[in-house]
């Protein structure tokens, strides 16, 4: 699965990861969605909005949405909500201060260059009093993914990548603390991500590999997640997101 890339790289793979990845954060989003206390006219900025999910469901919830994302064909992807979508990365939001109620960023604060850089930033747009909601995958043990990746990994020889510093217990928690935001709730989610087949399985686990690497590999993937079958021809694999909310001082 794509991990790491630059927006280059994220351009490069929008339509497949809104296809198979799209919708997969949805538990996340709906624990920021409730603990940040979004409803109908809460000013909402989505940070690294992708393909533009979350700002569906935060429009549909009546809530006055803004997303931003530095890949430009996540951006063509997420202005198809009809919400206004801008071409910004984390640390530099080009947004007057204390514009917003509430900024979330699922899936996405890992990729900031700098974490406490970013939620200053987030900060600024919220003002004194305003919410930070972020969410993003827990540590690989808790991820039938990681399973698979690591098996990936591995026919490649290379090292199974490691754990960030935002996905085990209290990371988030800590990065919230280290940019002097006051913590206001924090939790665990499953996420389950469903394969409705085999080639659904392969594309998803290697989505922005060439076909050649596909071809390569899809025997390893298929042997690694053998044990997540549905029994049915598809596969569930289970997942968790840990997420955090906190106050701007």
């Amino acid at each position: 699965m794509v991990d790491g890339a630059d927006e280059s790289g994220w351009s490069d793979v929008a339509a497949g990861w809104a296809e198979l990845w799209g919708d997969f954060a949805g538990p996340a989003r709906r624990a920021l969605m409730d603990a940040a206390d979004i409803g109908p006219g809460t000013r909402v900025l989505d940070v690294g909005c992708g393909s533009g999910e979350f700002l569906a469901l935060l429009r549909d919830t009546g809530a006055s949405v803004v997303g931003a994302d530095p890949a430009p064909a996540m951006v063509g992807l997420a202005r198809r909500t009809g919400v206004e979508v801008v071409v910004a990365g984390a640390e530099s939001l080009p947004f007057d201060d204390g514009v917003f109620e509430v900024v979330t960023a699922v899936n996405a604060l890992q990729f900031a260059a700098d974490t406490t850089d970013a939620l200053h930033e987030f900060a600024r747009v919220v003002g004194p009093g305003g919410l930070i909601a972020v969410s993003n995958w827990a540590e690989g043990a808790r991820n039938d993914v990681d399973v698979i990746e690591a098996a990936v990994a591995s026919a490649l020889e290379d090292e199974p990548r490691p754990d960030g510093p935002l996905r085990p217990a209290g990371g988030l928690e800590a990065a919230l603390r280290a940019a002097s935001l006051e913590l206001v709730a924090a939790g665990i989610v499953d996420a389950p991500w469903h394969a409705a087949d085999e080639d659904t399985l392969v594309r998803g686990i290697l989505l922005g590999e060439d076909e050649e690497t596909i071809d390569e590999l899809k025997a390893v993937v298929t042997a690694a997640a053998e044990p997540f079958g549905d029994g049915s021809g598809g596969y569930v694999l289970h997942n968790a997101f840990r997420w955090a909310v906190a106050r701007a001082r």
